[in-house]
């Protein structure tokens, strides 16, 4: 065979697609206090209004329950614990999709929410989904856009007090 017949080896694979079991991290900044950050994080009057319409029932203390209810509160959508708490500061809470038989078959994983003051009167809020590795599906669905949405309304709502989304 000459070496004009033969196939070249590849040099490259080309880009590929995240392993979205990895630990996901989104960082974005938001025009307000970090107080009224954690209130959009655990309140209802909030969640409901940029979090597909989800309830959050939990007092952010360590140890409590951390639920998302349907928007009705006749079906609970995820229920965890609160892992870790700094009012204002750090919220660590288990995360278990419940809606989907998919995703409740799965183990729990973490996410991380991180609030970082900055000079101006804004913060950078950082969350890490992570501990994702058993929970393929989980990850699969929360990745890139599933997290994004739900930052870019909680920013849309704290920032001119309307939802990103009219439900």
């Amino acid at each position: 065979m000459s070496t004009e017949d033969a196939t070249p080896e590849p040099t490259s694979t080309g880009p590929t697609a995240p392993d979205p079991t990895r630990p996901q991290v989104y960082q974005i900044f938001i025009r307000a206090t970090p107080e009224a950050i954690w209130e959009a994080i655990t309140r209802p009057e909030f969640t409901t209004r940029y979090f597909h319409g989800a309830r959050v029932e939990t007092t952010g203390e360590v140890g409590t329950p951390f639920r998302y209810l349907s928007p009705d509160g006749t079906a609970v959508w995820g229920d965890e614990t609160v892992l870790e708490a700094e009012p204002g500061r750090r919220l660590v809470v288990g995360w278990r999709s419940l809606y989907d038989p998919r995703f409740a078959a799965e183990p729990a994983s973490r996410v991380t929410w991180e609030i970082d003051p900055q000079d101006g009167g804004y913060c950078l809020l950082t969350v890490v989904h992570d501990r994702l590795e058993s929970s393929p599906a989980t990850a699969a669905n929360v990745q890139g856009p599933g997290w994004m949405m739900v930052l870019s309304g909680l920013k849309t709502l704290l920032e001119t007090g309307e939802p990103l989304v009219a439900r």
